[in-house]
């Protein structure tokens, strides 16, 4: 997947239902491992945190991991991303 193939992804993630736990899982999976699109762990936990809370298990887990290589302000900046996008 490209950059194009992110952007796509992501826009497709603005239109999808707020429980597409799989997209947002994958968006966090791109994100976290720099698949696509450099590592960027505020928006990894952004969309590990959409996940789990649509009950992907993975995400959980995965959330964690990149919350332990993250500052409190960055979790601070995810959180707030990940509630502004249920806001929409």
């Amino acid at each position: 997947m490209g950059r194009f193939d992110t952007a796509a992804l992501e826009t497709a993630a603005l239109g999808a239902a707020t429980t597409d736990a799989d997209m947002f899982f994958q968006l966090g999976m791109m994100y976290s491992t720099g698949a696509s699109v450099e590592a960027d762990y505020v928006s990894a936990h952004k969309w590990f945190n959409l996940a789990a809370l649509n009950g992907n298990r993975d995400a959980i887990r995965l959330r964690r991991e990149v919350a332990e290589m993250m500052s409190e302000g960055e979790i601070a900046t995810a959180q707030r991303a990940a509630r502004a996008w249920l806001g929409r």
